[in-house]
């Protein structure tokens, strides 16, 4: 089951989004979570198609191109579900339209640089009045530590990027370190900013998504330690809530610079073709 890392990837997210109706009062419409399901799968088939036509000449119902990536498509899907909410369906359906089409639209030698889900949550709060991001609506319990670093555990180890995750995590947990005590406040304060579920899901599965972010180890790492700083500044100097989000937005296309200056292999989900590809393959 576990075979294809994204597999295990819908299953935690399902988890979680259960878990939080369940546990964290979320009151949530069906039939918005429908819009963004829709909306995701329908634009990821049409994107599919052309670019299938593109290549193929020819246009298929069911595109080699659909069918290998609907995972990500619903991954994409369940992310949105999880962090975006919103007034109105109209700006659900543009989030996960412009979050799909967001792979197919800004490449750099094949591989997309923005993570899909981030970009449709940054698309509606910049294009829409009616929606936002409540990055406190997991709470601060402890037990989401444990919960998240034991199913991340097992999909970071198949993709192989932790660096990314601790790179990231303990550049921001020694920027609130240095602040809080700067500040005289006590250990209970700063365990209390970082048991936050909204940070650990984006620490664990949203900055880790391998075909979006540098292939080579240094590069990820100076770039998840970019994101902190960044994450850190606009939090606690611009007072932006939202700032895990916009922080990773604005240092995605980041990622082209360092894919040059560090040259490695791409990552590929398939199991038919090495798990490494080089820059100049295609998609």
């Amino acid at each position: 089951m576990f075979k294809d890392a994204r597999n295990a990837q819908i299953l935690f997210l399902s988890m979680f989004f259960l878990l939080g109706i369940a546990t964290r009062d979320w009151t949530l419409r069906l039939d918005f979570i429908l819009i963004i399901g829709l909306s995701c799968l329908l634009t990821q088939w049409v994107c599919s198609s052309i670019y299938s036509f593109y290549i193929n000449k020819k246009i298929t119902l069911l595109s080699p191109e659909f069918l290998g990536s609907w995972r990500s498509a619903l991954i994409t899907t369940l992310g949105l579900c999880l962090l975006l909410r919103a007034n109105h369906w109209t700006t659900l359906a543009l989030a996960g339209c412009c979050a799909i089409a967001s792979k197919f639209i800004f490449q750099s030698q094949g591989k997309h640089f923005f993570n899909p889900a981030n970009f449709g949550i940054i698309i509606a709060l910049t294009l829409s009045a009616d929606a936002w991001v409540s990055p406190g609506q997991w709470g601060t319990d402890s037990w989401y530590l444990l919960l998240f670093l034991g199913t991340a555990g097992i999909i970071l180890k198949k993709v192989g990027r932790w660096d990314t995750s601790a790179g990231f995590l303990i550049t921001y947990m020694g920027l609130e370190a240095g602040r809080n005590f700067g500040l005289g406040w006590g250990w209970d304060v700063y365990t209390h900013q970082l048991m936050n579920g909204s940070l650990l899901l984006f620490a664990f599965f949203m900055i880790t998504d391998p075909r979006s972010i540098p292939n080579a180890t240094f590069s990820r790492i100076i770039w998840a330690v970019l994101i902190a700083g960044l994450t850190f500044i606009l939090q606690h100097q611009f007072f932006i809530s939202t700032a895990l989000f916009w922080a990773l937005f604005a240092l995605s296309p980041v990622t082209i610079i360092l894919d040059q200056m560090f040259q490695n292999y791409r990552f590929s989900w398939s199991a038919k073709s090495p798990k490494y590809l080089p820059l100049s393959a295609s998609m």
